[in-house]
């Protein structure tokens, strides 16, 4: 688990680098798909990766709005501020957590069950997702995206 979210984190951090690039007018603009602009979709991922690890801790969720981060430094301050709690909880992740049930109470009052495993897996795809629709919107622009590829990053050294 540890590692697939490090190396979301460190696609992350290389999109909020390739940002500094790309005028703000184009970090806000409208994209077709997805929340809303870049920025907005950088400020999606970090907060729904923190609103879901919160949940499965029983402790509750900010309602923040964009309005009050549409500013690359301010996604960036926002994603430094919240991930340490997020890091702290997949670090000391264990199989035993995998199966274990999380209540998710709907609007109507039922509850949905779900792994913690699961959701642990929804974030990360998330994530992933919306990673490939920056890259889309990357190429239309005319830019190379950042590349979420897995290999080289040397997150798990081979023993040899």
């Amino acid at each position: 688990m540890k590692v697939l979210y490090e190396h979301n984190w460190q696609v992350r951090e290389k999109w909020y680098q390739w940002c500094e690039d790309v005028p703000y007018e184009e970090l806000i603009r409208p994209r077709i798909g997805g929340v809303g602009g870049i920025l907005q979709t950088l400020f999606h991922v970090a907060d729904v990766e923190w609103s879901w690890i919160r949940a499965l801790q029983g402790k509750s969720d900010f309602q923040e709005s964009f309005e009050s981060y549409n500013t690359l430094e301010k996604v960036r301050q926002l994603d430094r501020q919240l991930r340490p709690e997020v890091v702290d909880f997949v670090v000391a992740w264990d199989d035993p957590l995998e199966r274990k049930p999380f209540y998710n109470e709907l609007a109507n009052g039922e509850a949905e069950i779900f792994a913690w495993g699961e959701v642990m897996r929804h974030v990360f795809a998330h994530q992933v997702h919306h990673f490939g629709q920056l890259s889309v919107w990357a190429r239309e622009m005319g830019k190379t995206p950042v590349s979420a590829n897995l290999i080289r990053n040397r997150l798990i050294e081979p023993i040899i």
